[in-house]
């Protein structure tokens, strides 16, 4: 079986060229990133990706340049993600391009990145003094001041347990459970991605020693932020069999973008909350 990913410019040198190009966008099949990290099924849940592109620039009519932070939402069924590298040249070619109209940036950025990554995007573009653009902090309980011994550095499943409790409570529990340690690596440039992760769970209590045990074995797991979010829904719903549950990734932004993926097993509104970290 051929796992090979074709990753299109990431970690080739690229020349900057200005002026806008849809054909910059290098899409991946979102099933060729599954099977690269060992699933080999679609995961059942719901999700979506969030893009922030913090450079995101244009030229009005007469030639002046304005400015936007760029919110793109990408539902996790879409059937393709975009290479980050392909994103940041095709967003770049913006910047010495006119538009007579802020719509009209924005009917052809949902035109070009719908036709992208396989399904309807959506696309705000929002002033650099925006409300939604504050500020906030993970809700739940950290994880990083636990005394665990660690050792495991590549994904390890056998790290998730549950605690074990006497006598007959098995009453489920609702949790959330948050880490700022994760890491994990570009699959193919091996660039560090750093990550706060968010884990909110109802059901038997998971151990959270183990969980933080295996968060932190991301750190050397090659994989792309929206298929190293993917394989930690899918190995906590396995080991640990939650009620519900839902995972989110809030990773740094690299030349001015970030992405937060999160996959839950309930059907909710995904809102976005930006770290002081990104």
């Amino acid at each position: 079986m051929n796992n090979e990913l074709h990753t299109g410019p990431l970690g080739e040198a690229s020349q900057y060229a200005e002026g806008y190009s849809p054909e910059r966008l290098f899409p991946m099949p979102r099933a060729e990133g599954r099977l690269a990290v060992g699933l080999m099924a679609t995961p059942d849940c719901y999700g979506q990706d969030i893009w922030t592109g913090f450079e995101f620039s244009w030229l009005q009519e007469k030639g002046k340049p304005e400015v936007a932070v760029l919110r793109l939402t990408v539902p996790a069924f879409c059937s393709h993600i975009v290479e980050s590298k392909s994103m940041k040249l095709y967003l770049n070619g913006f910047a010495q391009t006119r538009f007579d109209s802020i719509s009209a940036v924005r009917e052809r950025l949902t035109e070009d990145l719908g036709s992208a990554f396989g399904g309807a995007v959506g696309v705000e573009l929002l002033a650099l003094a925006d409300s939604s653009l504050g500020v906030g902090e993970l809700q739940g309980e950290c994880l990083d001041e636990l005394d665990v011994e660690i050792t495991d550095y590549e994904r390890n499943p056998d790290l998730l347990a549950l605690t074990a409790r006497g006598g007959t409570d098995n009453a489920p529990v609702t949790q959330v459970l948050t880490t700022h340690l994760f890491r994990s690596l570009c699959p193919v440039t091996a660039q560090p991605d750093w990550a706060s992760v968010l884990v909110s769970y109802t059901g038997a209590p998971i151990d959270r020693a183990g969980l933080l045990k295996y968060l932190v074995s991301y750190r050397q797991h090659q994989a792309f932020h929206e298929t190293t979010i993917e394989p930690i829904y899918a190995d906590i719903r396995e080991r640990c069999q939650p009620e519900k549950l839902l995972v989110s990734g809030r990773f740094l932004r690299r030349g001015g973008l970030d992405i937060n993926p999160t996959r839950s097993s309930e059907p909710q509104a995904f809102g976005m909350l930006r770290l002081s970290r990104q």
